[in-house]
Protein backbone atom coordinates (compact mmCIF):
# COMPACT_ATOMS: atom_id res chain seq x y z
CA UNK A 1 0.00 0.00 0.00
CA UNK A 2 2.96 2.34 0.56
CA UNK A 3 3.80 2.07 -3.15
CA UNK A 4 0.39 3.42 -4.15
CA UNK A 5 0.69 6.27 -1.63
CA UNK A 6 4.05 7.26 -3.10
CA UNK A 7 2.61 7.09 -6.62
CA UNK A 8 -0.34 9.29 -5.62
CA UNK A 9 2.06 11.83 -4.09
CA UNK A 10 4.13 11.85 -7.30
CA UNK A 11 1.00 12.33 -9.42
CA UNK A 12 -0.03 15.36 -7.36
CA UNK A 13 3.44 16.90 -7.76
CA UNK A 14 3.42 16.60 -11.55
CA UNK A 15 -0.34 17.06 -12.15
CA UNK A 16 -1.69 16.95 -14.81
CA UNK A 17 1.41 15.65 -16.64
CA UNK A 18 2.75 12.09 -16.46
CA UNK A 19 -0.03 10.62 -14.35
CA UNK A 20 0.18 6.94 -13.35
CA UNK A 21 -3.12 5.65 -14.74
CA UNK A 22 -2.00 2.07 -14.10
CA UNK A 23 -2.94 2.48 -10.41
CA UNK A 24 -6.60 2.74 -11.47
CA UNK A 25 -8.89 -0.19 -12.20
CA UNK A 26 -10.16 -0.28 -15.80
CA UNK A 27 -13.70 0.33 -14.49
CA UNK A 28 -12.83 2.87 -11.79
CA UNK A 29 -15.82 4.86 -10.52
CA UNK A 30 -15.19 8.61 -10.52
CA UNK A 31 -17.39 11.35 -9.12
CA UNK A 32 -16.90 15.04 -8.38
CA UNK A 33 -19.32 18.00 -8.26
CA UNK A 34 -19.26 18.22 -12.09
CA UNK A 35 -18.77 14.63 -13.33
CA UNK A 36 -19.80 11.06 -12.64
CA UNK A 37 -18.66 8.12 -14.73
CA UNK A 38 -16.90 4.75 -14.84
CA UNK A 39 -13.72 3.88 -16.67
CA UNK A 40 -10.03 4.66 -16.59
CA UNK A 41 -10.14 5.87 -20.21
CA UNK A 42 -12.74 8.50 -19.30
CA UNK A 43 -10.67 9.49 -16.26
CA UNK A 44 -7.60 9.91 -18.49
CA UNK A 45 -9.66 12.02 -20.91
CA UNK A 46 -10.87 14.29 -18.10
CA UNK A 47 -7.29 14.91 -16.91
CA UNK A 48 -6.26 15.54 -20.52
CA UNK A 49 -9.01 18.14 -20.83
CA UNK A 50 -7.69 19.94 -17.74
CA UNK A 51 -4.20 19.90 -19.24
CA UNK A 52 -5.36 21.28 -22.61
CA UNK A 53 -7.97 23.80 -21.50
CA UNK A 54 -6.62 25.42 -18.32
CA UNK A 55 -3.43 27.40 -17.93
CA UNK A 56 -0.94 26.44 -15.21
CA UNK A 57 -3.07 23.75 -13.50
CA UNK A 58 -1.65 22.70 -10.16
CA UNK A 59 -2.78 20.18 -7.56
CA UNK A 60 -1.22 20.82 -4.14
CA UNK A 61 -1.38 17.89 -1.74
CA UNK A 62 -1.82 19.01 1.88
CA UNK A 63 -2.31 15.62 3.51
CA UNK A 64 -2.64 11.96 2.65
CA UNK A 65 -4.03 9.34 5.02
CA UNK A 66 -4.64 5.62 4.71
CA UNK A 67 -7.13 3.58 6.72
CA UNK A 68 -7.24 -0.02 5.51
CA UNK A 69 -8.17 0.03 1.83
CA UNK A 70 -9.34 3.67 2.01
CA UNK A 71 -7.12 6.64 1.18
CA UNK A 72 -8.01 10.28 1.79
CA UNK A 73 -6.13 13.14 0.18
CA UNK A 74 -6.67 16.80 1.08
CA UNK A 75 -5.69 19.20 -1.69
CA UNK A 76 -6.06 22.51 -3.49
CA UNK A 77 -6.62 22.50 -7.24
CA UNK A 78 -5.77 25.80 -8.95
CA UNK A 79 -5.44 27.13 -12.47
CA UNK A 80 -5.75 30.21 -14.63
CA UNK A 81 -8.82 30.23 -16.85
CA UNK A 82 -8.04 31.28 -20.45
CA UNK A 83 -10.34 34.29 -20.45
CA UNK A 84 -9.13 37.78 -21.44
CA UNK A 85 -8.85 38.87 -17.78
CA UNK A 86 -7.10 35.56 -16.82
CA UNK A 87 -8.81 34.80 -13.49
CA UNK A 88 -6.91 32.58 -11.07
CA UNK A 89 -9.20 29.89 -9.65
CA UNK A 90 -8.66 27.72 -6.57
CA UNK A 91 -10.74 24.87 -5.17
CA UNK A 92 -9.98 23.32 -1.80
CA UNK A 93 -11.23 19.79 -1.36
CA UNK A 94 -10.51 16.18 -0.62
CA UNK A 95 -10.63 12.83 -2.38
CA UNK A 96 -11.79 9.51 -1.00
CA UNK A 97 -10.14 6.60 -2.80
CA UNK A 98 -10.89 2.89 -2.40
CA UNK A 99 -8.23 0.32 -3.29
CA UNK A 100 -9.08 -3.29 -4.12
CA UNK A 101 -7.13 -6.46 -3.30
CA UNK A 102 -5.14 -6.03 -6.54
CA UNK A 103 -3.90 -2.64 -5.29
CA UNK A 104 -5.92 -0.78 -7.93
CA UNK A 105 -8.09 2.25 -7.20
CA UNK A 106 -11.70 1.23 -7.85
CA UNK A 107 -13.40 4.37 -6.57
CA UNK A 108 -12.27 8.02 -6.63
CA UNK A 109 -14.74 10.55 -5.23
CA UNK A 110 -13.81 14.24 -4.98
CA UNK A 111 -15.48 16.67 -2.59
CA UNK A 112 -15.14 20.45 -2.63
CA UNK A 113 -15.20 22.82 0.34
CA UNK A 114 -17.18 25.23 -1.85
CA UNK A 115 -20.12 25.11 -4.24
CA UNK A 116 -19.96 25.05 -8.03
CA UNK A 117 -21.43 28.57 -7.90
CA UNK A 118 -18.54 29.72 -5.69
CA UNK A 119 -16.11 28.46 -8.34
CA UNK A 120 -18.03 30.31 -11.06
CA UNK A 121 -17.98 33.51 -8.99
CA UNK A 122 -14.18 33.34 -8.78
CA UNK A 123 -14.11 33.98 -12.52
CA UNK A 124 -15.66 37.43 -12.02
CA UNK A 125 -14.06 38.65 -8.80
CA UNK A 126 -11.14 41.04 -8.86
Amino acid sequence: MDDILNTIKADYQQFPKNQHYDIYDDQVYFKDPLNEFRGCDRYRSMIGLIDRWFKHPQLDLHQIQRNGNHIRTDWTLSWTTPLPWKPHIAIDGWSDLVVNENKKIVSHIDYWHCSRFDVLKQHFQS
